[in-house]
């Protein structure tokens, strides 16, 4: 054993756009199974389903926005080389 000591590992990093990801996903399913479907099991669950949709493809939406405005702040202030000074001194 070289080295006792124990290295704190980072936890593993995901991409951004997982979560809006997966929101759109499901309320694309709850889309679907909502008000286009035709299956007569599904009825008993369109009511869920309706609202599903309602509430996650717009979130999804928002905040696949969201994400994207905070990587171009993240990209632009990296890019910058003062950041955030050259917007207080104007």
């Amino acid at each position: 054993m070289p080295n006792n000591k124990k290295e704190k590992i980072a936890p593993p990093e995901i991409g951004p756009y997982v979560f809006p990801t997966l929101l759109l996903i499901f309320g694309l399913w709850c889309f679907y199974d909502g008000w286009l479907t035709s299956d007569p099991a599904m009825k008993e669950h369109l009511l869920l389903n309706r609202i599903g949709s309602i509430i996650l493809l717009p979130w999804a939406i928002i905040d696949f926005i969201r994400t994207r405005k905070i990587n171009r702040a993240d990209k632009l202030s990296a890019t910058s080389p003062n950041g955030s000074d050259n917007e207080r001194k104007s």
